[in-house]
């Protein structure tokens, strides 16, 4: 047996994976973009619904077959540790001149001192692959006279347990193998992607051994170290890791944009696919709505059924349940639309940094290519910000990007939505605490580190820009990391960024700009006041100190001692039916250009 003939076929599946990889591309960059862009109505509507989902089949395709390659890999390992023994123990016996049959027998000849003046008699042993009857057969081994009796029963043992193992390693990988077996059809369908992770887990289980041969990524490595380890794999041991491995390799600080981006598509497609098979089993559960009440008809005296007209417990929280999955799917929808509807302008590809579904749900999006970029924007959303309400924090990452080019042609920016953290969800309750942007400083700081650790020019033009409690996350990650790779820090809507004056962000004063709307209630926010806020004089500190807030100085005064640009008044409270409708105007008007104005490197 050869084990490199699987290695040779993992290398096939790699290929393929590779060459799924590449169509799909070229689908999404090319045949799509030139569909869009050139035809219109019906027919292009559903050609190009067509493309999606041949898109999605190359996808799969490329999931699939990294993993078969890699359980090729794995199974060829297992396989060349136990062929390593079997031909030490063949070149062994061999070497002392004993006779190996088929059967894994070996014979030995006459030899050792003689007794009653004749020589111990020759043989043929047996492997035994029991513990216990091998323990008897080298017990009388060793009573032999004929000291060939106990080197080939040791030979004969090593080439028990060498096939025992390749034995094993057959047993462990043939249902693996079976397993990643396609459907014979051309739908990708949720379940498809759900069997994908299912696959991912059972491949990663059995090549433990396997991948434990390879350099280990570092343990809570930083983003040099992550980037270090990267470059130091073979190609095949890359494929390796992304196959079994898509959900670290995603968020891996250090590693390149187009990496992390393949990874994270994979994970976004098992948690979207995840999704829907959750969706659909819990609509087949739905209560009934209304609660079912027997009434007197009062002039036929019959009784009769009526539907009471409020629902019932029950059904509320069924619908609760429901629309919270619906979110999530409908924020992940968001997402890869970003991809089915790309326009072929390379400044504007999505690049999908970080995802997954776990608590509120996380995902980091960039808009162009941050490892090329000559200006990186880093987006930090606040109070409010989850999966489910992704779109509109994506388009504002959009909106940055697209005046961004339009300020500074001559120089490309990339511009990201950077959604790592759980932000807090309600303005009066969560957001009054810092715990959230406690738990986000020190990923925050990694993400923009490993952006700086991967760039190819060396270092861009770098802007952190945070928005509502997204200001104090950004505060409080520049406060903390004195030497993070960040040139501008832009403050709009800010309840406070956890220091008093501009010089505790640990880059110039000058370059830290921050606005708020005259009509945006934040401007309301009073410093914290402890749980008797009524009746602490601390709360009603706002009403006479301009300057404090409640985490810190407000970022717009004189007293923070950095730079302000103008922004417009924003709405009025309750227009519309909105609370706060300024709060959310800094996307459009003077605001956006201003912002887009300091990311370029210039000044409002």
């Amino acid at each position: 047996m050869k084990p490199s003939e699987f290695s040779d076929s993992a290398d096939g599946y790699r290929s393929t994976s590779a060459m799924a990889s590449a169509a799909k591309d070229r689908i999404e960059r090319q045949i799509s973009v030139a569909m869009r862009t050139t035809n219109q109505g019906e027919a292009a509507d559903a050609a190009l619904k067509q493309l999606q989902e041949l898109a999605q089949n190359f996808h799969h395709t490329q999931a699939e077959c990294g993993l078969v390659g890699t359980a090729l890999d794995g199974f060829a390992y297992d396989l060349e540790a136990a062929k390593k023994k079997l031909d030490t123990a063949v070149e062994n016996a061999q070497a002392e001149k004993f006779t190996l049959h088929p059967d894994g027998s070996i014979s030995y000849p006459a030899g050792g001192d003689k007794v009653d003046g004749k020589l111990p008699e020759g043989g043929t042993v047996t492997g035994l692959g029991d513990a216990t009857a091998s323990a008897v057969g080298r017990q009388a081994a060793n009573f032999d006279p004929n000291p060939h009796h106990r080197r080939a029963q040791q030979y004969a043992d090593q080439i028990a347990d060498a096939l025992k193992e390749a034995t094993e390693a057959d047993e462990k990988w043939a249902p693996k193998l079976r397993a990643l077996k396609a459907d014979d059809d051309l739908t990708v369908s949720d379940r498809d992607w759900v069997d994908v992770k299912t696959d991912t887990g059972g491949v990663l289980k059995a090549s433990e051994d396997y991948l434990d041969s390879l350099k280990e990524p570092p343990n809570h490595g930083t983003p040099k170290e992550n980037a270090a380890w990267w470059k130091s794999l073979t190609d095949e041991q890359q494929a390796a890791y992304i196959s079994v491995h898509p959900d670290s390799i995603g968020w891996m600080d250090g590693l390149p944009t187009a990496v992390r981006d393949e990874a994270n598509r994979t994970v976004l497609a098992e948690a979207h696919g995840a999704a829907q098979v959750e969706l659909d089993d819990w609509m087949a559960k739905e209560p009934d709505r209304y609660t079912i009440v027997h009434q007197i008809n009062p002039n036929t005296g019959e009784t009769v059924d009526a539907k009471e007209r409020l629902p019932e417990t029950e059904w509320k929280k069924w619908d609760a349940k429901r629309r919270e999955i619906q979110g999530r799917i409908d924020g992940m929808d968001s997402i890869q639309s970003r991809y089915d509807n790309y326009t072929g302008d390379e400044a504007t590809h999505p690049y999908l940094l970080g995802f997954d579904n776990k608590n509120l749900g996380h995902a980091v999006i960039a808009i162009g290519n941050p490892d090329t970029a000559d200006n990186v924007a880093t987006y930090v959303p606040g109070t409010g910000s989850n999966l489910s309400s992704i779109d509109g924090d994506v388009r504002r990452a959009e909106q940055l990007q697209g005046r961004a080019e339009r300020t500074d042609p001559t120089h490309s920016t990339a511009s990201i939505l950077w959604l790592g953290y759980d932000a807090p969800q309600s303005l009066l309750g969560d957001a009054t605490d810092a715990k959230w942007a406690d738990n986000a400083r020190e990923p925050l700081s990694n993400f923009l580190t490993g952006m700086d650790t991967a760039h190819q020019g060396g270092h861009a033009n770098s802007t952190l820009l945070g928005h509502s409690y997204g200001t104090l996350v950004a505060g409080e990650t520049m406060r903390d990391h004195p030497n993070l790779s960040v040139d501008n820090a832009i403050l709009v809507g800010s309840p406070g960024v956890g220091v008093s004056h501009a010089g505790d962000l640990n880059i110039p004063a000058d370059h830290v700009w921050a606005a708020t709307a005259k009509n945006d209630l934040v401007n309301m926010a009073p410093p914290p006041a402890g749980q008797a806020a009524p009746l602490n004089p601390k709360a009603y500190w706002r009403l006479f100190n301009d300057h404090s807030v409640m985490y810190g100085n407000d970022p717009t005064s004189d007293e923070f001692g950095g730079q302000t640009f103008k922004v417009g008044d924003g709405h009025l409270p309750g227009w519309h039916g909105k609370p706060m409708p300024a709060h959310s105007q800094y996307w459009e008007g003077e605001s956006l250009d201003h912002m887009a104005e300091i990311v370029t490197g210039g000044t409002p």
